[in-house]
């Protein structure tokens, strides 16, 4: 976590400088939330409740199935109750908090998933649609049956992979797909015909061709009449003049062509040919195309045991297909109808209505509501994260130290720098940086520099003066980037017994091209079992001492003993040295102190940062932990009240 800084361009680590987040979950392309505006529920509404101790507000489609409140619920609600959500060594992140940081990163997002789920329930109450906790819950089943997966297993699998709870998947996912597939059932029946395409695209006859495509057609003609001329060399034509690169490195080869997934015209024309023939050329948008037909492929066998399934699981494929194209029309002429007013993105618009966060159809999305849904969804992120800003933030004012804006700008040039966003003079372009990393990760610049650079810099603060590059780190700095390295072939075994038949067989027949063999053979690494043994040469100073010893130990043709490294076995051959080609060492002395000097910076900011979190005291009530500054124990936090005053930032 402590090596993520200002250069970093990844979305996540950008939000949660220092937190691990887990995964989502799309759902027909449109992200849809629970817990908005005021409107009461029924018993078989159209939108899920809020949970028994809240209160009670819209769209809230689906109730709690009957019977008592489940322990996720009764631990949602202890949640919801909290006020103050962490304390870290006496200092206090509120609920309000933790809101304002969660909105400041997903708000619009949120509110955005907050506005289409009303819009939907709105319109299953236009239309009188009722979506049943049963519906709901057959449909889980079904969910649950295609990964072959009880429900109650399906369930705990989402929620340990992918952080979804069973409620929120029932309400944020579940809901939503069956109200949008009621809303649009006209729009989503899978007809007979277009079963039967469905079938033969996925199970029928495909043709095995290869493929020229050039963009002027009389060029294509040309080509053709070569092709025509000498069909043994199509290949060989296709490498030469074909302008789609990928088919062209392959020979012309593409996969094989199916029915109803591509072009008609394509398509016809391939089917139409026989095994040796080439085509008319097929003009195909801007592309004009010549084909060799090389083989006509059978359908492929169902067994009769197995055809209910696959009927079924295509016709759900062809439904939700169907669906997704349909939710974009769904959600167009509902916008259309609705009026809508974001008013969390407008600065006018918050002036004119204080704490609101958005308005449709007259009624109100409060700020509070949005924060509490952020919370819900990004709570245990983001607060992971404000936990460790707070306590890099508490440690700076121990050591009368800050974060400067110079800092932070240097810092911002150091990441561009190490990117190559460098200007024709040399110096880095910053610009470029915040507008490449920014626009990638969908973030502001204010964010990026909150949750990437400034941690980056307030470990440095505590740090950098530590840090010493002494002569003997040049000298092996200089050793390994630029010194003599040993050319070998390795193999790389899991296994010790097997390792010592392979040395056994490599030193009775002592030649390169055998231990290659071996390599190919036996070896459990990538690199060395595709090149025949061959790997990087080996440097001083590398990372790998039990390695480089013995390598630098090696005359050339010389067989090495078997090497003990982690849980492998490593046998080299040596093969010989390399010849170094810079010797003069101040020529480089000013480069390597930098690159030295910054590894050992990274090395020491990561320590540092363990340090902290080892020797803290962190109470966490959202994640429902606490640790003392030694080990985490699980607390039960309902309705704590801390002593001292909360920190706002």
């Amino acid at each position: 976590m402590t090596s993520k800084d200002a250069s970093e361009g990844k979305k996540r680590s950008v939000r949660t400088f220092f937190s691990i987040a887990g995964g989502g979950l799309a759902v027909l392309g449109v992200c849809l939330a629970a817990r908005t505006l005021s409107e009461p529920g029924s018993a078989t509404a159209q939108a899920p409740v809020r949970q028994a101790g809240t209160a009670r507000t819209a769209p809230a489609p689906i109730t709690r199935p009957s019977g008592a409140t489940t322990s996720a619920t009764a631990g949602a609600q202890k949640q919801q109750n909290l006020k103050i959500m962490a304390v870290v060594n006496g200092q206090q992140i509120t609920r309000q908090d933790l809101g304002n940081e969660c909105m400041r990163r997903y708000g619009e997002d949120v509110l955005e998933s907050i506005v289409n789920k009303h819009l939907i329930w709105q319109a299953c109450q236009k239309y009188k649609i009722a979506i049943t906790d049963k519906d709901v819950e057959i449909e889980i089943g079904k969910m649950a049956s295609k990964f072959g997966l009880p429900k109650d297993k399906w369930l705990t699998m989402l929620e340990s992979k992918r952080d979804i709870t069973p409620d929120r998947y029932r309400q944020e996912i579940i809901w939503p797909a069956l109200a949008l597939r009621r809303l649009a059932n006209e729009q989503i029946e899978v007809t007979d015909d277009e079963l039967r395409k469905g079938f033969e695209a996925e199970y029928g006859p495909t043709v095995k061709v290869r493929m020229i495509s050039v963009s002027n057609r009389a060029k294509a003609e040309e080509v053709r009449k070569r092709a025509i001329s000498d069909p043994a060399k199509f290949g060989d034509l296709a490498k030469e003049v074909s302008e789609d690169a990928n088919s062209a490195a392959a020979g012309g080869i593409i996969p094989p062509i199916r029915m109803h997934v591509g072009y008609p015209e394509v398509e016809k024309a391939a089917f139409t040919l026989k095994e040796g023939e080439i085509s008319q050329v097929v003009p195909v948008a801007n592309q004009h195309l010549i084909l060799l037909c090389e083989k006509h492929l059978p359908e492929s066998y169902i067994p009769s045991t197995q055809m209910k399934q696959k009927r079924a699981q295509l016709h759900d494929q062809i439904r939700d297909n169907k669906l997704r194209s349909a939710a974009t029309d769904i959600f167009k002429k509902l916008q259309d109808e609705s009026q809508i007013a974001n008013v969390f993105n407008d600065a006018r618009l918050q002036q004119q209505m204080p704490g609101v966060a958005a308005t449709i159809n007259g009624r109100q999305v409060t700020t509070q509501q949005l924060a509490e849904e952020c919370v819900a969804r990004y709570g245990k992120e983001v607060l992971e994260g404000e936990i460790n800003r707070l306590m890099l933030v508490q440690e700076l004012q121990k050591n009368r130290k800050t974060v400067t804006d110079p800092a932070i700008n240097d810092e911002i040039a150091r990441a561009a720098d190490s990117y190559g966003y460098v200007k024709a003079d040399g110096t880095p372009d910053i610009d470029t940086w915040l507008k490449t990393v920014t626009e990638s990760d969908s973030v502001t610049v204010e964010l990026y520099v909150r949750d990437a650079v400034w941690p980056s810099v307030a470990l440095k603060q505590l740090v950098g003066d530590k840090i010493e590059v002494k002569d003997d780190d040049l000298q092996k700095g200089f050793a390994s980037n630029y010194g003599e390295r040993v050319e070998v072939l390795a193999i790389v075994l899991t296994n010790q017994r097997q390792a010592n038949e392979v040395w056994d067989m490599a030193r009775h027949n002592p030649t390169e091209k055998f231990f290659g063999e071996l390599a190919v053979q036996y070896s459990v690494e990538p690199v060395s079992r595709s090149n025949g043994g061959k790997v990087p040469p080996i440097r001083m100073h590398g990372g790998q001492p039990i390695v480089e010893e013995e390598a630098f130990g090696l005359k050339p043709g010389q067989l090495s003993g078997i090497l003990n490294v982690g849980d492998k076995f490593v046998i080299l051959r040596c093969l010989g040295r390399t010849t170094p080609k810079v010797h003069d060492f101040d020529a480089v002395k000013g480069e390597l102190y930098k690159d030295i000097h910054e590894k050992k910076l990274r090395i020491a900011m990561a320590d540092e940062f363990d340090r902290l979190k080892e020797t803290s005291q962190i109470d966490n009530f959202l994640a429902g932990t606490s640790q003392s500054g030694r080990k985490p124990r699980n607390v039960a936090p309902a309705g704590f009240q801390g002593p001292t005053p909360s920190i706002r930032r």
